[in-house]
Parts: C-alpha cells; structure tokens; sequence
C-alpha cells in the first residue's frame, strides 16, 4: 500500500462532506478490516492548503527517505479516546465507555477506577482523554476528562486520581466547565501541560444547531468571553485558575479562557521544544483547521469559518478578519481531527519536528512538515480506521488509536 494522495482544498464537494458529517455526528461508520502488520513505502503526496493568510497555494513535493511498518499491538479496545506513557513503559488507555486499560509486558488489562461521578456516555459523551502530571513520578496524579451529567444538563469535567500501580484511587473532580449544556456533542477535550506546571485544555463550543443555550444557537457561546464554551483554558495542577491568564483582570471575562473561538479541538499538543502549541479543529462540512495558539486570540468561530452548515449554505460569509487568527492550513472535504503531536523521537529522524495529526472520517494520519511556521509538506498515512489519537511512545515509535466498536492500538515503525 503506498501513501494515497489527498486533495485538500477549500472548494467543497457536497456528497462527500455530506458523508463525513454524517460519519462525525454519529461516532460511526463501517470500514474495511485493514491488513495487519503491512509494509508501505512512503511516496510523496501533493496538496492545496489554506495559508495563515487564508489563501491557497500548492505545497512542494519531498520524498520521505523511508519506509515503515504497521504493527497491530493491541485489538478489541471499545471506542478507545486517549493514551499516556507510565515512567516504566505500560500505556494507560481510555475507552468512551468509561474504562481505563493498562498495557504491560504485552497484557491488557482493565484498571480499577474508584469513581467517575456522574459519567455521561452518549454520541460523543463519555470517557475522554487521560494525561500525567509533569511530575507524576513523584506524585502519581492522573487526569481524566468526561462528560458529566444527562442528555438535558451535562458538562466536561477534569478527574484527578492517583495510580498506585493497580487503580486509580482518590479521584477528586478538580473543576468544571460552565455553562451547563444539553445534547451528547462537542466536549473538546484534550489536556496538554505547559512548561509551569499549568494545564491547556480544550472545551467544545457545546454543540450543532438547532441546539440553543439562553434563546440563540449554542455555537455562539464560542464568541463569549463570560462562557467557557468554545475555548482553549489554563488551569492550575489543583483545577484552580492562575493569576496571570490573559483575561483574568477582565471583570467581563472568565479568567480561565487562555484563547476563544474555537469549535471544537480534538487534537492538542503543547512542544517542549520550540513551546508552541498547535491544534487541530472540527469545522462543520469541511473547514478542518491548523492552528497555532497562542494566549489571549481570538481563532474566529463562528463569525469566520470555511465550513458549511450541515443543511447547506454558509456559515459565514467572512474566511478572515484583522483581529481574529487565521488557521496554519484548512481541510475540505473534513478529515474530522482527532490526535495530534510533533515527533521529537530518533526511529524516524528524517520526521522531526513534524506534525502527526489523526483523521476520524478520512481514516488517516497526515504528516506536516513546518517551515517558519508554514506548513510546507503533507503526506497521509492510510490507516483504514477511525483515527483518534497520534502519540510519540517512549520507544520513540508512533502509536495510533482507532476509534472503532472493536478498536486497536497502531505502532508505526521502521521497515
């Protein structure tokens, strides 16, 4: 199987869209059972991409110099959503259900949970990303987020717990988002951990319409700096709100937002290399972003989109304003990201500093090379399943999640 090239573009092709909204909303789609453990010589891809000047133009070609391996590690995982690395090399894995799995030695298995109060399990609800503390080796803390409360009433929620080898015990819920929504969409809701010990994490705008929250489409949420719908927030180790967020001297505003506009963030991943944090971000039909975060902006949902709605038509008639950010690169039709990181490993040194980032609808991994912040190069890795999470192991290999009824644990190495 060699790479599969992809057109990226910002003109839209209604039935295909139609298909991966369809695929996005309801958490499923049926796909073929990939080909275990399967060579693939990498050849390049050639895309059209949308810059930070909201314009397109080709990208160059590069050949990668080598190939790599599929390697199936783990099957059957059920609706797997996040991955985070132990000191000694075990994986800790969630499933939306709300289990957490151990991979050991090889063996999986189930960890026990004390409690997760009030889990919520619908459509996108449920048991979602997993992260260490920085220091976890001195404290053991892990961090779960969740959908918490009912179909009429819920929110994310940030678990903390410590791991004492076997379970996960004195969970204390350390904060949670506000407002309070209805529906089972758009939770966010990745953690990444800056280089202060505080925390990003990614909050959904709350939902598609015709979902409303105080008598107007609840996407708009994603514009209020008085809601933590919609935005990227920056926490303290314990959930409390650090003093030196950028609006947290604005009586109007939360003073947990760190940045806004956004719709919803699946993938996250804060480099403690060069300190930049990138995201990647649901648009609506097509309109998939890239973007760089940075504290304080405003990335523009719903006032400036290239998606579409759902029923057809605009969103908005406005790709770009002066005082909003442009994304790094647009996808249309929508991959539906979910997973990202920058490969800082030594099993493929020809890929450092790369963009790694999952495709729910598209069933891929699109590698993006950087050039003074520009994306310059994008090539797929076909998957064959929902991709939920991307991650760089210890080993230094790449690990991939699907999202599937019977989902499986990926490792790309080598060939």
């Amino acid at each position: 199987m060699n790479y599969q090239t992809k057109a990226i573009q910002t003109l839209r092709h209604p039935l295909s869209l139609v298909i991966s909204a369809i695929a996005l909303l309801t958490g499923s789609c049926t796909v073929p059972e990939p080909k275990l453990n399967e060579p693939i010589a990498a050849q390049p891809t050639t895309s059209a991409i949308a810059t930070n000047n909201a314009t397109n133009k080709a990208i160059d070609k590069k050949p990668t110099p080598t190939g790599f391996k599929k390697v199936t590690v783990v099957k059957d995982l059920e609706r797997p959503w996040g991955m985070a690395w132990l000191p000694d090399g075990a994986i800790l894995i969630t499933e939306r259900v709300g289990r957490v799995k151990i991979l050991r030695n090889g063996l999986l298995e189930e960890i026990v949970i004390a409690n997760i109060p009030n889990l919520f399990v619908s459509g996108q609800a449920g048991l979602m990303d997993i992260s260490l503390h920085p220091d976890f080796e001195q404290n053991n803390w892990v961090y779960l987020t969740y959908s918490s409360g009912d179909f009429q009433s819920n929110h994310t929620s940030i678990l903390r717990a410590k791991f004492d080898g076997k379970a996960l015990v004195e969970p204390k819920v350390i904060f949670e988002v506000k407002p309070s929504k209805s529906g089972n969409q758009h939770f966010g809701s990745r953690i990444v951990w800056r280089p202060d010990q505080t925390m990003l994490v990614a909050i959904g705008d709350g939902g598609n319409p015709p979902l409303e929250l105080n008598g107007e489409l609840i996407r708009k949420q994603a514009q209020k700096l008085d809601s933590q719908l919609g935005k990227v927030l920056r926490l303290k180790d314990d959930g409390s709100i650090p003093s030196d967020n950028p609006f947290a001297k604005n009586t109007n505003a939360n003073p947990a937002i760190w940045s806004y506009g956004h719709r919803n963030i699946q993938g996250l991943f804060a480099d403690p290399l060069s300190q930049q944090v990138w995201s990647t971000e649901h648009g609506a039909r097509g309109g998939d972003e890239l973007n760089l975060i940075e504290a304080g902006k405003n990335y523009g949902w719903p006032v400036v989109s290239f998606s579409q709605e759902y029923i057809g038509g605009q969103i908005s008639t406005e790709t770009s304003r002066p005082d909003m950010v442009d994304p790094q690169l647009v996808w249309t039709p929508a991959i539906a990201p979910s997973g990202l990181m920058v490969y800082r490993g030594d099993r493929f040194p020809e890929w450092k500093g790369n963009l790694f980032a999952g495709g729910l609808v598209s069933k891929d991994v699109i590698r993006i090379k950087i050039e003074a912040n520009k994306t310059a190069i994008q090539e797929t890795i076909p998957i064959g399943q929902r991709v939920r999470d991307v991650r760089q192991g210890k080993d230094g290999f790449i690990y991939i999640l699907t999202d599937e009824q019977a989902g499986q644990l990926i490792r790309l190495e080598p060939m």
